[in-house]
């Protein structure tokens, strides 16, 4: 790592290497989205909506209003492509406090916290190859005073891509392009060989004979579905990431709008065909009561036998690697922004001389994610703020309605498809799983939305430390 550091000059990010094509880009797009989620997330849906029908319908409208929000998000991307992305939107749209906030959120928890739990996820399945990595096999004290072999693993992983990515973006892109193919051929040959080795007549018939048994058509089926679509509203997740890094993306404003399009539509198909596969394999039963959630394993388990433990174990190791790799990336260039409009430490609005990269900002961003790790409270802490990541695409979507409005003469290379209709619906749609997450589980979405609040008095602390007036 270089010892010496330049100050970039200006908030747009100069100084960064355009060193990100539209393929890394939309590797980038795909590789924090796919984590671990895919693999289980299906058998808690199934419990709570008790239908396969149903179980499918979460899966495609998540899909839906995904895609809506990456093709919104392109326009912004595209019209104003700095680091920080969505920092920037929420800034430009709604002014510094809405950004800091956002800011504020994403490194206390949501970023960092995401980077935790796919780090111990990582661990934890290393552990079926190497048993003595487990939550349970302590090197120092015990309970939460101490350090297990798992924790120790997730850490010494998160330092090493930090580490990586301080050695310039296309030693970060590498990485990221490397195991983003790894995994996605790794869905595909799960959804490939399950319908050509796994297909079971008995599963099929029960699933889709039935198909949309216990869907009541009312109300209360709308609020179970809004509710249970949390599951893989998140496992598609963090396909905002890339907006993080327009800074050194080639040609951003083709280049970002397609990534968007490109990556989350290709990761919410393959979503889409591997949950058709787990109906095609088990019945919705088995999908429900599948060993610890692991659906994928369930399914590979009637193609393979035994071994399907390991094969699985080896492609989530493959997916949080490369999950974990563009979310260490990628969030730097926030905190880095953040703190070229002085509401950040200020050392993390510096790139390093040689590798043009935000060293300070992994530096924290990493500190950080490890004490979250050693606490063991980042899943909790991720359940609460579940709420505030829509509330803030949400707002986001918002800002695109108001830009139109507020800045009619800025340059839009490309616009939303299906504007004002498609953004709207999204906003509305969401609005609702908003409420409905506040009416079913009010302790995680008032706690989450305290967690954002928290930010309102510390940017004016910070503002006022920083001497800033705006």
């Amino acid at each position: 790592m270089a010892t010496t550091e330049q100050q970039v000059t200006d908030r747009a990010g100069a100084g960064f290497v355009k060193g990100l094509g539209l393929t890394d880009a939309t590797t980038l797009v795909m590789g924090s989205m796919i984590g671990s989620g895919i693999f289980i997330v299906s058998s808690d849906v199934a419990r709570q909506v008790k239908s396969p029908g149903l179980l499918m319908l979460c899966w495609l409208l998540a899909a839906a209003l995904t895609i809506v929000a990456a093709l919104s998000y392109g326009e912004l991307a595209a019209a104003m492509p700095h680091a920080g992305g969505q920092y920037v939107y929420l800034r430009e749209a709604f002014g510094r406090l809405w950004g800091f906030l956002y800011g504020w959120t994403l490194f206390l928890v949501i970023q960092t916290g995401t980077i935790a739990a796919v780090a111990v996820a990582f661990a934890k399945y290393t552990g079926v190859f190497a048993p003595s990595i487990s939550a349970n096999h302590y090197l120092i004290g015990s309970g939460k005073l101490g350090l297990t072999t798992q924790q120790l693993l997730a850490i010494a992983i998160i330092v090493l891509l930090s580490m990586v990515n301080t050695r310039g973006i296309r030693t970060g892109a590498v990485v990221q392009n490397v195991f983003t193919f790894a995994k996605v051929a790794s869905l595909l040959g799960l959804a490939i060989l399950g319908l050509l080795l796994g297909r079971n007549a008995g599963a099929v018939a029960a699933n889709f004979q039935g198909f949309w048994r216990n869907a009541g058509w009312n109300w209360s089926t709308v609020a179970l579905v809004g509710t249970a679509m949390v599951g893989p509203l998140f496992s598609s997740d963090a396909w905002n990431n890339v907006t993080f890094t327009a800074g050194e993306v080639r040609n951003p404003k083709r280049n970002l709008p397609l990534s968007l399009g490109l990556g989350v539509g290709v990761v919410s198909t393959i979503y889409i065909a591997c949950n058709f596969v787990y109906l095609c394999v088990l019945t919705l039963g088995q999908i429900q009561t599948a060993p610890e959630d692991r659906v994928a394993t369930a399914v590979v388990s009637v193609m393979f036998g035994p071994v399907a433990t390991r094969i699985m174990a080896g492609a989530i190791m493959v997916a949080t690697f490369g999950c974990l790799n563009g979310l260490i990336l990628s969030g730097a260039r926030v905190y880095f922004t953040m703190a070229r409009d002085n509401l950040f430490f200020r050392r993390a609005g510096l790139l390093d001389e040689r590798s043009h990269t935000p060293n300070f900002a992994l530096g924290i961003q990493c500190i950080w994610a490890v004490l979250l790790t050693l606490s063991g409270q980042y899943s909790d802490l991720l359940d609460y703020v579940i709420f505030a990541v829509l509330l803030f695409y949400i707002l986001t979507i918002a800002g695109l309605f108001r830009l139109r409005q507020t800045r009619p003469d800025m340059e839009r290379p490309y616009r939303a498809v299906g504007y004002p209709v498609l953004p709207g619906l999204y906003i509305l749609a969401a609005g609702f799983i908003e409420i409905f997450l506040l009416w079913f589980k009010p302790a995680f979405s008032v706690r989450g939305l305290i967690l954002v609040l928290l930010g309102v008095p510390v940017y004016f602390l910070w503002r006022r430390k920083e001497g800033y007036n705006s």
